[in-house]
């Protein structure tokens, strides 16, 4: 059965200025691409219309799904509820390694499977008990006005905003995006000019800007994820440099997630990430001081697990998605020696589990 094609759009954006007579230049990101009329940026999703730049996929998504909110990953933030996760097609990075290319780097509007205006999506989240919509499986900052409308719209219903991004965004759409979101998981995909430059086809600089900016002048609850890929970013000496940074530009209390590589898009022929690498990584990060690293991507109940950076008392057992073990107290302290947990939490978690639950929304 064919799905019709959803049409379009050309939505209003404030981010560029006209460079000459037929060029305007996109100003979101740092890549700063120049467009003459009818041409996109690398991202895809905006191009210059009759002289202005544009957002196409505003009200288009790639799709709908509820997840576990510690997929995004985030396991500090309401643990163990139910997130409404939505993206688009298109990204302003070029990751040879990309986990979601199917989607990121989707050259065909018919990857935009479902409508939705921002209410809708906040409706559908409230109807099915979610706390929060995420803004993942692309880089929300490309369609940085939809995720803002959407966040706009769930907080008038109570319901938080969750950005799954790799932090690749100029300073003032910087500021906009980020006084929208309740929390972000942003990808530090290295830590090295070299990789960033050779494998995502973008730059280290700008990145870390946006992380120190997000935890230092933001409300935002920010946790980190970097993808260890063998024989790439997961030498002892650049995971060493990697942890000082977050433990000393930072702080300990952010929490940082080592997630295994799996062969995908154009780095087939890199093996996966063995369990021991992860478990290098997170002691690495432990040995820095930092309070909560946790291994992603494999099965490792002990490095999924948040433990009390004082006393050593598991605080929350985690088995992949599901809690398996509670033992904060209803102010989020450590019921053995009362030292605080860093994170939101409530009094007790959510109990959605690994379910995974697609959606098709398909409302104005």
């Amino acid at each position: 059965m064919h799905t019709p094609r959803i049409p379009e759009t050309n939505h209003p954006t404030k981010y560029w200025h006209k460079v000459d007579d037929t060029h305007v230049q996109c100003d979101l990101c740092p890549r700063a691409c120049r467009l003459k009329e009818g041409q996109r940026g690398l991202c895809f999703i905006r191009k210059n219309h009759q002289g202005a730049v544009v957002l196409t996929s505003w009200g288009r998504s790639s799709g709908f799904c509820i997840d576990p909110v510690e997929k995004k990953p985030l396991n500090h933030f309401l643990p163990g509820t139910a997130v409404l996760s939505f993206g688009t097609a298109g990204c302003n990075l070029s990751c040879k390694f990309c986990q979601n290319w199917d989607m990121s780097k989707s050259r065909e509007m018919d990857t935009l499977m479902d409508s939705a205006s921002p209410e809708a999506i906040a409706r559908a989240a409230e109807e099915h008990g979610c706390r929060s919509v995420a803004y993942t499986y692309n880089d929300p900052v490309i369609f940085h006005e939809y995720a803002i409308d959407t966040a706009v719209a769930c907080q008038e219903k109570g319901i938080r905003s969750i950005a799954v991004t790799a932090g690749y965004i100029c300073e003032e759409p910087r500021k906009e995006f980020y006084a929208h979101m309740d929390a972000a998981n942003i990808d530090l995909k290295a830590f090295t000019e070299d990789f960033y430059h050779k494998l995502t086809g973008a730059h280290l600089q700008p990145v870390l800007d946006t992380i120190a900016y997000a935890v230092h002048e933001t409300d935002c609850w920010i946790e980190l994820t970097t993808l260890l890929i063998p024989g790439h970013n997961d030498s002892t000496a650049e995971l060493e440099q990697l942890a000082k940074w977050v433990h000393d530009e930072l702080g300990p209390d952010v929490p940082l997630h080592f997630s295994a590589f799996h062969p995908d898009w154009k780095m087939v022929d890199v093996p996966p990430t063995p369990a021991a690498t992860l478990t290098r990584a997170r002691k690495i990060a432990l040995d820095a001081g930092i309070r909560y690293p946790f291994t992603g991507n494999v099965h490792d109940e002990a490095g999924a697990s948040t433990y009390c950076h004082d006393c050593g008392t598991r605080l929350i057992g985690r088995d992949w998605y599901v809690i398996t073990e509670w033992n904060l107290t209803a102010e989020g302290a450590c019921p053995q020696c009362g030292t605080q947990c860093a994170g939101v939490f409530e009094k007790a978690p959510g109990t959605w589990g690994a379910r995974r639950l697609p959606l098709r929304i398909n409302s104005a």
